[in-house]
């Protein structure tokens, strides 16, 4: 088997021709393996094997790599989906033995969970180093928030026993600001806690928009191993 970048491009890969099918509403995730989702899409419409391919993606840089390569690209509020998808692939940034989710390491966590929990079937694709056992072993929680909010959100977050930064850009000066003009804040809880308790309770603090634990909404997973081995798991 080759590097990690190999078993990403065939998880995607291997999720598209798995579970996608002709007419479907699709939605595209973010990331360095739902890309590969994208691209693989993309091959089989322009090579006539997939057809009908209705797509929705999570962020800028999703939509401009669908739009790139020729994908039909709409939002949510087209009239012709009833606010709804038939399926979603995207990955986690971690994944528990329950199915519960990390996300949003992108950056596109409101949207991501948006396009998620307005699909049918939801199928993460992760490769055997995001599954852990219990959320934020590895990755903190990121949390969406209004710039004039940030400081009373970290007050509140920090008063939950959550370890507090504001993500800066890499290749900029200062923070990174999300599609939608705000600020992300990554947060590690140090203690074991209730994922799904925590989802509802980080949203309940004003200036919150969304936060990047998935507990809502029971995907399946496609998984890769360092053999290059591909297991799909669904909860029982």
């Amino acid at each position: 088997m080759g590097d990690l970048s190999d078993l990403k491009r065939d998880l995607g890969t291997a999720a598209v021709d798995r579970f996608v099918q002709d007419g479907m509403r699709l939605g595209l995730g973010t990331g360095s393996t739902a890309i590969w989702a994208t691209r693989r899409v993309a091959e089989r419409l322009t090579e006539g094997s997939l057809r009908g391919i209705t797509a929705v993606t999570t962020s800028l840089q999703t939509e401009l790599e669908a739009r790139a390569l020729g994908i039909p690209v709409v939002t949510l509020n087209t009239t012709s989906l009833d606010s709804e998808l038939d399926l979603t692939i995207d990955g986690a940034d971690e994944v528990d033995a329950a199915f519960n989710l990390i996300k949003g390491g992108g950056g596109a966590l409101l949207m991501e969970k948006v396009v998620a929990y307005s699909s049918r079937r939801v199928v993460i694709v992760v490769d055997h180093t995001k599954l852990t056992g219990r959320l934020c072993e590895r990755s903190p929680v990121p949390v969406e928030v209004v710039v004039d909010a940030l400081e009373p959100v970290k007050k509140r977050l920090r008063g939950m026993g959550g370890e507090v930064s504001l993500r800066m850009a890499l290749r900029k000066a200062g923070p990174v600001v999300t599609d939608l003009g705000n600020l992300l804040l990554d947060v590690m809880f140090p203690r074991e806690f209730d994922p799904a308790d925590w989802e509802r309770e980080i949203n309940m603090i004003p200036g919150v928009l969304e936060n990047g634990l998935f507990t809502r909404k029971t995907p399946e997973l496609l998984i890769g191993d360092q053999e290059g081995r591909l297991e799909h798991r669904t909860k029982t």
